[in-house]
């Protein structure tokens, strides 16, 4: 065999994730603006026919997700300027009770989901809550949870909401609220906002890569995503209330480093693609007894969250749809793509939902220790574990990818 045809396969896999965002990209161009966030719901559902075709991997590369994140971190922290911040000052109160309130729901639908389906109660448990899903699965193996069953929870909900966030929020709108526009032949060729692409790409790649040193080495929850926000917050912070570097960084005006145009579109379309290919035939084999009540109580736990939503609109006298994004229980980053290509309240919904990962990083040991002392689950029947959580028939590279590189515990 020549060395051409045996490195044949690895070129074809090598190109699946280029042709993939190619192809995901070009349909969202092709829909318009004929529904919303196109960039974020056609490469999804593109993702989601391909993982269940079996034709691709179950998830981005770790790369290109770290890129994603850091990308879209540095894009919501040029939203977070200083006056946005103050204006929401006043709400500290009721954003944290609402908060709260969401993260005693995901408390409550595990408890039914302990007591109805016999899942275990510290995976029922960090499957149920919302935020910050990639730091829950990373920490369930050891905190006793089945890894696999908690990352299926999690992103079936990141799933849910990252399909509906913009259609419900068009619905609310009357299909008035800003649409993503054609990127044309003059935005393809930007990268960044500002005149100077060269200086601007540079500053974007430093802050994305300092941002993500130092989110991991602080320990931050999803440090690829904060740790870049922060930064880039802090930063138009500092030239904000400075006055410095104004024609670099003008104050009234997205700094000149944050994505745009190509770069933009690209970045919105590998979150769209990676959130679709979670769902392989594998994964709903495994947990198809489980799938209508996990739907059913994701349902009602977001439905619970659209109350609070209402609840909060009223207290701060802001848009439905603004506190609706806000309170939405998880997906973080389909949800803050949403808020950005409808021109909703930035400040607001970053602030709110970077709480409540806040919140689950501190609070996700805590939460387990609690449901196991106070959630019961029925005994089970010797030789039938409950589902999801024998690890036999589930290959190495299955259990790997559902629980972010580590292998899933094993249940007797």
């Amino acid at each position: 065999m020549s060395r051409t045809a045996r490195h044949f396969p690895r070129l074809v896999r090598a190109l699946r994730w280029p042709a993939a965002l190619a192809a995901g990209g070009l349909a969202a161009e092709l829909v318009g603006q004929r529904i919303p966030a196109p960039h974020l719901l056609v490469p999804m559902a593109l993702g989601l026919c391909l993982a269940l075709a079996g034709v691709m991997p179950d998830k981005a590369p770790r790369w290109a997700h770290r890129v994603a994140q850091a990308l879209l971190g540095v894009l919501l922290g040029t939203h977070l300027n200083p006056h946005a911040l103050a204006e929401s000052a006043g709400a500290v109160m009721p954003l944290t009770t609402v908060t709260g309130a969401a993260v005693v729901m995901g408390v409550g639908a595990a408890a039914i989901l302990a007591r109805r389906a016999g899942v275990d109660r510290a995976s029922a448990t960090l499957g149920m809550v919302a935020g910050g899903s990639t730091a829950v699965v990373a920490s369930a193996e050891d905190l006793g949870a089945d890894t696999r069953l908690v990352a299926f929870m999690q992103y079936l909900r990141v799933g849910l909401v990252a399909a509906t966030a913009p259609v419900v929020i068009d619905w609310m709108t009357g299909g008035t609220s800003a649409r993503e526009a054609p990127v044309t032949a003059r935005e393809w060729g930007r990268l960044v906002t500002g005149d100077h692409q060269g200086a601007g790409l540079l500053v974007l790649v430093v802050i994305a890569v300092l941002g993500v040193f130092l989110g991991t080495r602080t320990r931050l929850p999803c440090p690829a995503l904060l740790g870049p926000m922060l930064l880039t917050a802090l930063g138009t912070a500092l030239v904000t209330l400075t006055g410095t570097l104004t024609e670099i960084v003008p104050v009234d005006a997205p700094p000149a480093y944050a994505p745009a145009g190509a770069l933009r579109t690209v970045l919105f379309t590998l979150v769209g693609l990676d959130v679709g290919l979670r769902f392989t035939r594998h994964t709903l084999r495994r947990v198809r007894s489980l799938l209508p009540m996990l739907l059913a109580l994701t349902a009602v736990v977001s439905g619970g969250c659209a109350v609070l939503a209402a609840g909060l609109a009223r207290v701060l006298d802001i848009p439905f749809s603004d506190a609706y994004l806000a309170t939405t229980p998880g997906g973080i980053n389909a949800v803050m793509t949403t808020a950005v290509v409808t021109d909703a309240d930035v400040s607001l919904i970053s602030g709110v939902q970077s709480l409540r990962l806040f919140m689950m990083a501190l609070l996700a040991p805590l939460l387990v220790r609690f449901a196991l002392f106070v959630i019961r689950s029925p005994a089970r029947t010797p030789g039938h574990p409950s589902p999801a959580t024998s690890s036999e028939d589930a290959p190495a590279d299955e259990l790997r990818s559902l629980s972010g590189g580590k292998r899933a515990p094993a249940r007797i």
